[in-house]
C-alpha cells in the first residue's frame, strides 16, 4: 500500500499529519514539495481527485499571494496553475494521497478519513490538542 504526503517540514499541520500517518502503522513516501514540486500534470490530477479548483488549493499566508494579486477573480485556473508552478509555496499543504483518496489535510486529523487504518489511538498534536483516531 502506498501513501504519499506532499509535505513541508516547517509546517506544524504537515508535521502532525505525517506523525498520524506513521502512528497508523504506515511509512509514507514523503515529497518535500518546496524542494521537489509536483509536475503540472500531477498537481492537476491531485486537484481533480480532491474535487477542488486551483483557487481552492491556493495558500495565502506566508506566500506571494497578495503581492501577485491572486485574490482577483479574473485569474483563470490555468493562470493560477502557472503561479503555483512558479511559486510552489502557493500550494496549500499537506496533501495526502492514499488508496482511499486524496485530501488536503487541514486540519491534520482530516487524514484519518483516508488512512487504511484510521484507528491510531490517542494522538497529541504539537500544540497540545488531543486527537482520538
Amino acid at each position: 500500500m502506498t501513501i504519499t504526503i506532499y509535505h513541508n517540514p516547517d509546517c506544524g499541520t504537515s508535521r502532525n499529519t505525517l506523525a498520524m500517518i506513521r502512528q497508523s502503522g504506515e511509512e509514507p513516501i514523503i515529497i518535500e514539495y518546496l524542494k521537489t514540486p509536483p509536475t503540472r500534470e500531477k498537481l492537476q490530477s491531485l486537484i481533480a481527485a480532491m474535487g477542488f479548483s486551483p483557487r481552492d488549493l491556493l495558500r495565502e499566508k506566508g506566500t506571494p499571494y497578495a503581492e501577485l494579486g491572486l485574490a482577483d477573480p479574473a485569474w483563470t485556473d490555468e493562470q493560477l496553475m502557472d503561479q503555483m508552478m512558479a511559486h510552489p509555496i502557493l500550494i496549500n499543504r499537506p496533501i495526502v494521497e492514499t488508496p482511499k483518496g486524496v485530501k488536503l489535510c487541514r486540519p491534520s486529523e482530516a487524514v484519518l478519513d483516508i488512512l487504511p487504518n484510521p484507528h491510531i489511538g490517542r494522538f497529541v498534536k504539537e500544540d497540545g490538542d488531543v486527537v482520538i483516531g
